[in-house]
């Protein structure tokens, strides 16, 4: 595998000294497509909050900066990931605001009802199923709990093909496939805004 091949491939599990120099991209490239995603959420005031996929820590610190009564749990089954969102997040988890655990999104430790927001950023590419997954998350959601999608990829830009063969594991889903795995895992309203000038997606899904 070439070094460049093998960089990349960490975006799926960042692992060793590539993974860290993995994260903390990720944090500089996803920001735009994150805030605005995050920028869907400007009409509820969660109170629990589930991070899938932490990657390298910046989302869990924007929403706990958005929602600052709030706490949250971020998740990532990367120890590298783990390790940078505990450092960024650092001041929020002494002032047990925030936790951070290494787990998987097919089989997530926690009891029903348990979070009104979950969030998934730059992740769902690698999840498995995904609608086993996401009803893992439907699961974990309290009553009327939001799950928010957010995708650099919307499926139908042919530019971003070249990553399947560069990233292993990597699924590329448009709009109506993402909304078809949501409704199997038993969401009941779901919210598409479908930035096709950008080719991104922000999928907002009700329990």
């Amino acid at each position: 595998m070439g070094l460049i091949k093998k960089y990349f491939s960490n975006t799926r599990k960042p692992d060793g000294i590539l993974g860290k120099m993995m994260v903390s991209g990720m944090n500089k490239a996803h920001a735009g497509v994150s805030d605005w995603g995050i920028r869907h959420l400007s009409s509820i005031q969660p109170q629990t909050i589930i991070e899938l996929g932490c990657g390298g820590g910046r989302n869990a610190a924007q929403l706990l900066n958005n929602f600052p009564k709030a706490t949250l749990t971020a998740l990532d089954y990367s120890e590298v990931s783990v390790e940078k969102t505990k450092q960024v997040n650092r001041r929020e988890i002494q002032h047990k605001r925030c936790q951070v655990l290494q787990g998987n999104v097919a089989a997530l430790p926690f009891s029903e009802n348990s979070f009104d927001l979950a969030t998934a950023f730059e992740t769902v590419y690698f999840w498995p199923g995904p609608t086993e997954s996401f009803r893992e998350v439907w699961r974990v959601l309290k009553p009327n709990g939001l799950f928010l999608i957010v995708n650099e990829s919307d499926g139908t830009n042919r530019s971003d093909e070249k990553w399947l063969d560069v990233i292993e594991g990597l699924q590329i889903f448009d709009k109506a496939q993402l909304s078809n795995f949501l409704k199997d895992a038993g969401f009941s309203k779901i919210i598409v805004d479908h930035d096709e000038t950008k080719h991104r997606l922000c999928i907002m899904a009700m329990k």
